[in-house]
């Protein structure tokens, strides 16, 4: 089977020639260590500041190339999202006008102030004076008279990508929700389903408008489903009660997904946190795969498996704090406590519960790779 037909196979619950591998993403040092050069592919902190001094098309050719290299030498590796070949500003966009306060902090024209976090290598905003004292109302919301257009540049990366791997990978697509709008940020964002409903109900609509206008033009020719995001849960509950979020968000969900598979047929859903209550109806709002699988916010693979069966597919199981912060042979040992649930169960796609995330150790990260190549085999 090559990647298509093996995760294919996997997405009707039936037995592939062997157990299928996704990276939701991976980020710059792991690329970096496998195509041997420096890259602008996940390095976020180089690329936003490469961006601001107008070097677009620098950026455009390395997320392409490199993005094709490294997953061309990762052959084991069957389900490519678009987070390395991301979307890119037109060409002829004007870059943003910003300041360099010293060698940690930037300031843009609306004075917000981003501190690069050098944990994760990318810019954090730290103070946005934007959102202060902002009342939001449903008049903020009113759906556009046209449909937004979409430079067709903005998907070079992501179209070079499709153009060379797209036969042989199963690749996901970029697509937007908007089923849960945190309006103000997290915080204010969740205290206006409390205090502000009607406001949060516009928005949704909104959303289910405007990102509904752009799917025509996101999905591409040659992709074999779309990945779409939104965090719904803390590491101990979901950030919205089960009946709040069937309220509020399920039928928003519903309608998203629906018409997302007028133009693909599959949809993923990446969501981090603890949803146990949530599944049904990620379920019943016709999610084809959920990925993240947060384990230490108790997702765990056969758990999940146990409760929900063969009603969805299942793509994590890897812990991302095993290979952040154990030992190869931790990282062994996970790979095949995995397998064992990915060969007796069906409807799993393995992959790291988040994604090879900056700062996890080459060794493990290869370590992963050999220990899979070895048992993933039915």
């Amino acid at each position: 089977m090559d990647s298509i037909e093996r995760v294919k196979t996997t997405l009707k619950f039936g037995t592939p020639d062997r157990v299928a591998l996704g990276f939701y993403l991976t980020d710059c040092d792991t690329i970096e260590k496998v195509i041997g050069r420096k890259t602008y592919v996940r390095n976020k902190v180089a690329q936003q500041i490469a961006l601001w001094h107008g070097k677009r098309d620098e950026v455009a050719e390395s997320l392409k190339k490199d993005t094709v290299e490294f997953f061309q030498k990762i052959g084991l590796c069957d389900v490519i999202c678009a987070k390395e070949a991301c979307l890119l500003p037109p060409k002829d966009y004007q870059p943003e006008k910003v300041r360099q306060v010293n060698d940690q902090i930037w300031e843009d024209q609306a004075g917000r102030v981003y501190k690069i976090s050098e944990v994760s290598n990318e810019f954090v905003c730290v103070e946005d004076p934007t959102l202060k004292n902002k009342c939001y109302t449903p008049e903020d919301f009113s759906p556009a008279k046209e449909a937004p257009k979409m430079d067709p540049s903005v998907f070079e990366a992501f179209d070079y990508l499709l153009a060379h791997l797209g036969k042989e990978r199963f690749i996901l697509g970029p697509g937007y929700l908007g089923a849960m709008p945190k309006l103000g940020g997290m915080e204010n964002g969740l205290m206006e389903y409390l205090e502000n409903p009607e406001t949060v109900r516009a928005a949704i609509q909104y959303h289910i408008h405007h990102f509904g206008a752009l799917d025509a033009q996101m999905v591409r020719p040659g992709q074999q489903g779309v990945l779409v995001e939104e965090d719904y849960g803390t590491t101990r509950a979901s950030l919205l009660s089960p009946p709040m979020f069937r309220e509020f968000c399920f039928p928003a969900m519903q309608t998203r997904v629906q018409h997302l598979k007028h133009y693909s047929p599959y949809v993923f859903l990446h969501s981090c946190g603890y949803t146990w209550e949530l599944i049904d109806m990620f379920i019943a709002a016709g999610i084809d795969a959920y990925q993240s699988l947060q384990t230490g916010a108790g997702m765990d693979l056969s758990k999940l498996k146990d409760r929900f069966d063969n009603r969805i597919v299942f793509w994590g199981g890897l812990a991302v704090e095993v290979l952040l912060k154990g030992t190869s042979q931790e990282v062994r040992q996970n790979v095949r406590n995995a397998l064992t649930v990915a060969k007796t169960r069906k409807g799993i796609i393995l992959g790291p519960s988040h994604s090879i995330a900056y700062g996890v150790p080459y060794e493990n990260f290869m370590a992963m790779l050999d220990e899979f190549q070895r048992h993933a085999s039915f």
